[in-house]
């Protein structure tokens, strides 16, 4: 490979980026689904080649849309049957940023943690605040598996139309 030539560069780039995003959805730092796609958007439309490129863009462009809407919806969906309101997330969001800055990459899942465990406290009581913890991270698990399947998703497509081309 000549990395001299643009459809070469491009392409390694490219690759580069779906790596690091799906990185990013496994330790959330980046925007790892969407890093993955604009790796696509980038080998397709600078990559040079035919309409398979487009064919590509266009199922990670799905994949990106369906995984992120996914990713909110059905976690989403269980928090509201264990009874989890939005109000505790929100707590746990705050503090999970807060984590993110105090304390280098475990930060964030630490503050969320303590930020839904705070906010459930206060609201039900500490005999209760577990429970709900416990769907909480499980609504936030679920959501990062959901994601990583879309980014590996569009790796795999991207994949197969490198193949292809």
């Amino acid at each position: 490979m000549d990395l001299s030539d643009t459809e070469s560069t491009v392409t390694v780039l490219a690759g580069l980026a779906i790596v690091v995003g799906i990185a990013g959805v496994i330790v959330p730092i980046l925007p790892g689904l969407l890093l993955c796609w604009a790796g696509v958007l980038a080998w397709a439309m600078f990559g040079g080649g035919g309409w398979g490129k487009w064919v590509v863009l266009a199922v990670a462009t799905l994949l990106a849309i369906a995984g992120t809407l996914v990713k909110y919806l059905w976690p989403g969906r269980q928090l509201k049957r264990a009874g989890v309101p939005n109000t505790t997330l929100l707590a746990g969001g705050v503090l999970g940023i807060a984590g993110f800055f105090l304390i280098p990459l475990v930060g964030l899942v630490a503050g969320f943690v303590l930020g839904v465990w705070l906010a459930e406290r206060a609201r039900l009581g500490e005999g209760q605040a577990w429970p709900s913890t416990k769907h909480a991270l499980k609504a936030v698990g679920l959501s990062m598996l959901i994601e990583l399947f879309a980014a590996l998703g569009i790796a795999g497509a991207w994949l197969i139309g490198l193949a292809a081309a």
